[in-house]
């Protein structure tokens, strides 16, 4: 029988393909061995409406990921040591926990560097009386290997896309391949998407099935953010929501580079990016109100929810 952690033998789970034995506690480009770790697990009200409602997503926040943007307000775990080591059983207990509080769904963010504990924890969880809609919540830089490996336990993929050009993707998130690579990763999640019957919404408005597409507008990179635009349309249409975002906020990082990016996005550069997604035709699309602050989204990566937190 194949054992499901395999894979951490020769890490190739995200596009770096680093070949790190995670599994012999090496941390891999994601900055983690085969051991997950957990900085948050609790209901969540800031996504978008059909992800939120009323009633909020169960959001279980995973410590790495594989890039390395400059902008990141997720430094404590995306990079840093934040968290707390769990296993599949936890994970699992987690989600149960989450859905006896009334969550949607069950939001995984950026949890595929563990994709084989991902896997495992849903399968038993839903052995145990899951019944919530599992979202996959990711930065789209992903392996369509992997996301198609996923399907069967994914009902809603919550992905970025941040780049069209190689270039910027190089100079902002040190992944020259980013937009080839998210490209053919949301390919991946609209054929699993299609296959399960399209995008499905319940009777108030949550999404059960689907893809919603998320774009952060940075300052200065209009061209490049309506040409992202461009190409999400071009591959699913309507059969996607998107959510351009006007969140950014420069990081001391960022200020200290200066340019465009040591300041916000004006409202000028976020009306035109919108305007091009009405004009490409988006049915569902979500914005948010000028003066929105990054930082306002960061919930406290205090270990709440996690087993053996202490």
């Amino acid at each position: 029988m194949t054992n499901p952690y395999d894979p951490y033998q020769h890490c190739e789970l995200c596009p770096r393909r680093c070949g790190t034995r995670r599994d012999s506690g090496q941390a891999g480009i994601c900055g983690c061995t085969s051991t997950p770790k957990v900085a948050r697990a609790a209901l969540h009200f800031w996504e978008e409406p059909p992800i939120s409602g009323e009633r909020g997503s169960g959001a279980i926040f995973f410590v790495g990921c594989p890039l390395r943007c400059v902008f990141c307000q997720n430094h404590q775990i995306s990079q840093g040591s934040a968290g707390t080591e769990v296993d599949s059983h936890q994970i699992a207990h987690m989600m149960l926990d989450l859905q006896e509080q009334g969550a949607l769904n069950i939001n995984l963010v950026t949890p595929l560097h563990h994709a084989p504990h991902v896997r495992e924890s849903v399968l038993e969880a839903r052995e145990r009386g899951l019944v919530i809609p599992i979202v996959c919540n990711t930065s789209g830089y992903e392996l369509a290997s992997t996301v198609t490996a996923m399907q069967d336990v994914v009902d809603v993929w919550l992905t970025d896309m941040k780049y069209h050009s190689p270039a910027l993707a190089s100079r902002l998130s040190h992944a020259r391949d980013y937009p080839d690579v998210a490209t053919e990763a949301l390919a991946a999640m609209l054929e699993g998407v299609r296959a399960r019957g399209g995008r499905r919404l319940a009777p108030d408005g949550a999404m059960l099935g689907g893809v919603i597409v998320r774009h952060l507008v940075l300052p200065g990179e209009v061209a490049d953010s309506c040409a992202v635009l461009d190409r999400v349309w071009e591959l699913g249409g309507n059969e996607v929501d998107l959510s351009v975002m006007n969140q950014y906020t420069p990081n001391e990082r960022c200020r200290k580079r200066g340019g465009a990016l040591s300041r916000g996005v004006s409202d000028e550069e976020y009306e035109i990016v919108l305007c091009h997604a009405d004009d490409l035709g988006f049915e569902q699309l979500w914005w948010q109100q000028g003066g929105t602050v990054s930082e306002s989204f960061v919930p406290a990566f205090d270990g709440t929810g996690v087993p053996g937190n202490g």
